[in-house]
């Protein structure tokens, strides 16, 4: 049955882009640079058919794919294109809200500003997407055909933080959903995005953009100017963008004021109606605002204080006669005088405890972020060297995100101690010291809500790139491209946090006068912690006090990377149907990471958070690599085209050793509206530097996630989780009071190694010739299959224990036990092994499904465009005799998802309507459950997103403006039970549904 687990992949999303669809062409110039603009263009979703119909298919050039120079309208891959003038249709205002869109995605859950109370690699407020499920870090970044560096804040950086792209000065993006190692290398094992930035600007462009929703909060605002000259000689252009969003808080979202356990009864078949079974208030009768439940239910005990058992008077709906958690009630003058009993061996329910505190919602649902970023790119013809052009670019980018949380504070008051009252002073809440108890027992525990806390993060990202490209003068059908890259990133990330050693000192206080004094003297400013009384339990604390225990941290994390790529194209020989072509390069790549953490957290010093040692290393590769492509019959019966395409790279890593990759694939076209296409090989990643050289970081999770508490609930009954944890020699009614000690650390000492993946795509295309009159269409189909073996990963602190106590064989059976250290004799605690080590394989296969149709329409154009991803596996297994594990159509991961966009244009009008699709999850399969007669709400229901926009586009002036509704129907996020999965509010951690609302935009440009 569920569990309190995580099931969160930090890879998995919708959102809508504006006209997407397949592309079908290879390069008309090296991967690793643009097309000349003087190329004939391609297509911008599938190639244009030849027909006497006057409507045509949108084209652009494309550049990814292939380091080989063709003057073919077909790929051996799907290659999907973005192009950035139609996004504004849709409502984007960033570059990285169009890569996180359902058709780039594939409706593949992605981390964005929602996820900024959460631990994720690169820190808070970064940004980053993951093809086809896998994780960011399998996926490639590229701007203008070179690789984008890692950024971001903490040890865990290792994928592109998307806020380092520009905007306004991007002309499209590629997206190739398919493994490419063989052609780029490390990491494009699900994909390569390859950011296409304009060139020869003429002009000076300037655009601001609005978006502001319709219930308050998560407002954007855009600005840009960008202009550019361009000489016999020369070609310069340059841009700034100011991208801001404002913080959206649970405070502003009905769905996120009021978290419930949204579940529902269920005896002998017949259940109640959802919400039957939440925690109930005694006091009010109605459902708890987040109450401690589990996962995803987000309360704490507050306003209450622990002691051992003490006979007294129980509150509203607690059972006595005795209790060790009370809470202030002046109007008690029996038992313990001035309280009332709220928690104990026979009120083991957390429902008459005080979670809520109105201050929980003033935490940011989702994170308040400014972008400043610059960007220029040039080049200058040499006319020598093979009439070279001498390029550059250069890239600045600096990112400010912040985020507000909530703090529960457990005061720990030491046994003896005179700040606590007569009447309490016989308690013991803990024998044994805690690491605020100055090495003595613990009297009571004040469990108090303290209040909001605050983080924020400064990112500035430099990226500078110049190269050398032409001719190979002996051979004129030869071309060569030299290139040096160099990045660099710098992140201050700072907090708000209590420091273990000021609390220790303030708790350990002798009497001085009519007050008290810090028994260490040593101690510097130090202030005695208040007196126990309820006003303090209530949150009421002294200033002074706070100002000396409640400090601001901050560390910083630097990564660099230099890159050298040298590449040679062109044509090895001809044969009957056409010239043998070949690309040949070498590569060389140094990366470096280092981040220092505050020394409090360093020496552990920061109360009941995370501590973390430096994660410092680097790592090199030296990379050679190959491509040929061999026509092998064209124009010919049932032979329109065939061509082959292999390529293979090999790649030296100081780090692990070397290893080779290799992809073959075929184009056989045998009309001119049929197209057959298909590839496989091999991939690979190096492990992440973050992955290797991770300084050992220690994490504690509530205690409330302890899968044995309430073992013996008769709901567990005969369950191997009930078993496991009666072999423990845990007691009936067992209830953790430690919490769960999670370490992570790099996998270098231990041998991690690269992980491997077999890709396999192939397809079809489909470009009839329509009736005159009846416009153009196009449909492509596209099989993938991807399976990595060796993965590097860590399973999961929540899903390390799931699985361990929920396996029959238990501690005998290996799997996910391997990782969770047996409790000592006499000790609740639990101590879990979350590092990174080479999982055994990840499998994600489906469909890729585009079609497009144009059309003229009266005095105006129609253009239609429809992306669908169906997946058929997306499974994995943590050891090699595991079984596979498919979250296939799992909450968080759909197995369709889709996108309609539908544009008409008229002369200088133009309508814009998009439908974004995620299918309906069910997890009821997946844990067991029936879903007639199950407690827990484990399913959501498909999920419609509409958008529109109107625009209008004077030529003769020189500007354009665009109004629009996104989300025009003010769908919610869909609800699930507590317990089971991550939650916000009562909705799914998932970036398919959306979190804002209902919003307005509208867009304005002008151009000089």
């Amino acid at each position: 049955m569920p569990t309190n687990s995580t099931r969160f992949k930090p890879a998995r999303k919708p959102i809508a882009i504006a006209v997407v669809g397949l592309i079908l062409a290879q390069q008309n110039a090296l991967a690793q640079t643009q097309a000349p603009e003087t190329k004939p263009a391609t297509t911008a979703e599938t190639p244009a058919p030849k027909t006497d119909n006057p409507q045509k298919l949108e084209t652009v050039v494309v550049t990814s794919g292939s380091r080989i120079k063709r003057d073919n309208y077909s790929t051996t891959a799907p290659l999907l294109v973005v192009k950035s003038e139609d996004a504004a249709l849709a409502g984007y205002s960033s570059t990285a809200q169009i890569l996180q869109g359902t058709a780039v995605t594939g409706g593949q859950g992605q981390v964005n500003n929602a996820f900024g109370g959460f631990v994720t690699d690169g820190g808070p407020g970064a940004n980053t997407i993951g093809l086809r499920g896998f994780a960011p870090t399998r996926s490639l970044v590229l701007l203008n055909g070179r690789r984008l560096a890692p950024s971001g804040t903490r040890g865990s950086v290792g994928a592109v933080d998307l806020n380092v792209l520009p905007n306004s000065i991007v002309e499209r993006i590629e997206v190739l959903k398919d493994g490419a190692s063989s052609i780029y290398g490390s990491d494009a094992v699900a994909g390569v995005i390859n950011v296409i930035t304009k060139k020869d600007l003429t002009s000076i462009q300037v655009d601001g953009s609005a978006t502001r929703t319709v219930d308050g909060g998560g407002n954007q605002y855009n600005f840009s100017i960008a202009g550019g000259f361009v000489t016999d000689r020369t070609r310069f252009l340059a841009s700034y963008n100011y991208n801001a969003s404002t913080s959206l808080t649970l405070a502003q979202r009905d769905w996120t004021t009021c978290n419930t356990d949204y579940r529902r009864t269920s005896v002998n078949g017949v259940v109640g109606d959802w919400g039957s079974a939440d925690t109930i208030d005694p006091l009010t009768g109605k459902p708890k605002c987040y109450p401690i439940t589990g996962t995803g239910s987000n309360g704490v005990t507050i306003n209450t204080i622990g002691t051992n058992s003490i006979a007294g008077v129980g509150a509203v709906g607690a059972t006595g006669p005795t209790f060790n958690r009370w809470r202030p009630n002046s109007a008690v003058s029996t038992g313990l005088v001035g309280f009332e009993g709220v928690g104990g061996a026979n009120t083991p329910n957390t429902n008459i405890r005080d979670t809520f505190d109105p201050r929980t919602l003033n935490r940011t649902l989702y994170s308040p972020v400014r972008n400043h970023n610059l960007f220029a790119q040039g080049g200058v013809d040499l006319g020598i060297l093979g009439d070279a052009e001498l390029y550059y670019e250069v890239l600045l980018n600096r990112r400010e995100s912040s985020q507000v949380g909530y703090r529960q504070l457990s005061l720990d008051y030491i046994k003896g101690s005179p700040l606590i009252p007569a009447n309490l002073a016989g308690s013991t809440f803990s024998s044994a010291p805690v690491n605020t108890s100055s090495g003595q027992p613990v009297g009571v525990r004040a469990f108090i809500g303290f209040g909001n806390d605050s983080s924020s993060q400064s990112v500035d990202f430099v990226r500078t790139a110049v190269g050398l490209r032409g001719a190979v003068t002996p051979l004129a059908s030869w071309d060569y491209d030299v290139s040096w890259t160099h990045s660099e990133s710098r992140g201050f990330y700072n907090q708000q946090t209590f420091l273990t050693d000021r609390l220790a000192n303030s708790l350990n206080v002798v009497a001085s006068g009519s007050g008290f004094a810090c028994a260490n003297t040593s101690a510097t400013g130090c202030v005695a912690a208040p007196r126990l009384t309820s006003a303090v339990i209530g949150g009421q604390l002294p200033q002074a006090w706070v100002d000396y225990v409640w400090q601001n941290v901050t560390g910083l994390t630097k990564y660099k990377e230099d890159i050298f790529t040298a590449t040679t194209t062109g044509t090895l020989f001809k044969l009957p149907y056409g010239d043998v072509k070949a690309a040949f390069g070498a590569e060389f790549r140094k990366a470096k990471i280092d981040d220092t953490p505050s020394l409090d957290s360093q020496n552990n010093n920061l109360y009941n958070l995370t501590s973390s040692t430096p994660t410092r290393g680097g790592d090199q590769a030296t990379d050679f690599f190959g491509e040929i492509e061999v026509p092998v019959l064209k124009n010919l019966p049932l032979a329109k085209e065939v061509t082959i395409n292999a390529s293979t790279r090999y790649a030296d890593y100081k780090s692990y050793g070397s290893d080779s990759t290799y992809k073959v694939g075929a184009i056989w076209a045998p009309t001119g509206w049929l197209t057959l296409r298909g590839s496989n090989g091999t991939s690979y990643r190096a492990p992440a530097l973050f992955e290797q050289y991770l300084g050992p970081t220690t994490g504690f999770l509530s205690n409330q996630g302890d899968p044995c508490n309430n073992w013996d609930n008769p709901a567990q009954a005969g369950t191997p989780r009930a078993k496991n944890c009666a072999s423990e020699g845990l007691p009936a009614g067992f209830q953790a009071t430690t919490s769960i000690t999670s370490v992570n650390s790099g996998g270098r000492a231990a041998g991690l190694k690269a992980e491997t993946s077999k890709n396999a795509s192939w397809g079809l295309v489909l470009q009839p010739t329509l009736p005159t009159g009846w416009g153009t269409m196009s449909f492509a189909v596209d099989r993938f299959d991807v399976v990595v073996d060796n993965g590097v990963s860590r399973a999961g602190t929540a899903n390390i224990l799931q699985r361990c106590y929920d396996d029959p064989q238990f501690r005998s059976g290996g799997g996910f036990c391997r990782l969770v250290a047996a409790r000592a004799a006499g000790s609740n605690a639990l101590t879990v092994n979350d590092s990174y080590v080479n999982l055994a394989t990840d499998i994600a296969r489906g469909f890729d499904y585009t079609a497009q149709y144009t059309n003229d329409i009266g005095s105006g154009k129609l253009k239609v465009d429809l992306t669908l991803t169906e997946y058929r596996s997306q499974a994995y297994k943590l050891f090699a005799e595991d079984a596979l594990d498919d979250n296939n159509g799992n909450v968080g991961t759909p197995k369709w998802s889709g996108q309609l966009d539908v544009k008409y244009n008229l002369k200088n009008w133009g309508a814009f309507y998009s439908l974004e699709w995620v299918d309906k999850t069910s997890s009821y399969a997946y844990y067991g459950e029936d879903p007639a007669t199950s407690r827990f709400k484990l399913n959501t229901p498909s999920y419609f997103l509409h958008s529109a926009s109107v625009s209008y586009n004077d030529s003769v002036n020189k500007w354009k403006a665009t109004i629009g509704v996104r989300n025009l129907f003010d769908k919610k996020p869909p609800v699930i039970s507590s317990g089971v999965y991550n939650r916000v509010g009562n909705a799914p951690l998932y970036s398919g549904y959306d979190y804002l609302g209902r919003r307005l935009f509208l867009n304005v440009s002008k151009t000089f």
